[in-house]
């Protein structure tokens, strides 16, 4: 367990081709089924206290406790995503601690120094923050929140995984105004 803000939740990856990624994920690792969003509806979203209008594809699924996140950028707007390739590097971005308290575990880490970079909202209490700190590709935080329509969402995906035979293995992400 983290000293942050407890377990770690969910592992993301920065991609070139997320088809190709669901793919290896689902064949070779058998991770799956896979919720995929060629374009996430991001509100909000500030970069270095600037705002942009990022068009990012999303494909989540989960092994056992850990969701894992695939990102393909889709456009050039800054990020931290779009950072880590200019960066040469693929793969593991950042690592997700889950809350219910949104404000309460912001407030504590702004508080033990880290610093917002990167923010946004998705639906209706899915705000996301992550921290600027980073030793090493993969070491970047970000604190999620998991209430609401999201919360729902990230618990449907993780039972869909739970006795996943291989069937339909690219599914559409759920309309989180429905859940």
């Amino acid at each position: 367990m983290s000293r942050f803000l407890g377990a770690i939740r969910q592992l993301g990856y920065v991609v070139d081709d997320i088809e190709s990624a669901m793919t290896h994920w689902h064949k070779m690792m058998g991770v799956g089924p896979w919720f995929y969003n060629p374009k996430v509806p991001i509100e909000d979203y500030c970069y270095d206290g600037k705002a942009y209008e990022p068009h990012n594809s999303v494909a989540l699924a989960n092994s056992g406790f850990i969701q894992v996140e695939l990102i393909q950028c889709r456009n050039d707007a800054p990020s931290m995503y779009r950072d880590f390739r200019e960066a040469g590097h693929r793969g593991l971005q950042h690592v997700a601690y889950w809350t219910q308290d949104y404000d309460r575990d912001l407030a504590r880490m702004e508080a033990d120094g880290f610093r917002p970079k990167m923010s946004g909202k998705v639906g209706e209490n899915g705000r996301f923050v992550y921290f600027d700190r980073e030793a090493h590709p993969g070491t970047v935080i970000e604190l999620s929140e998991v209430v609401g329509p999201k919360g729902r969402m990230f618990d449907m995906i993780r039972a869909a995984s739970d006795d996943w035979d291989g069937s339909d293995p690219i599914r559409p992400f759920p309309d989180l105004s429905a859940i």
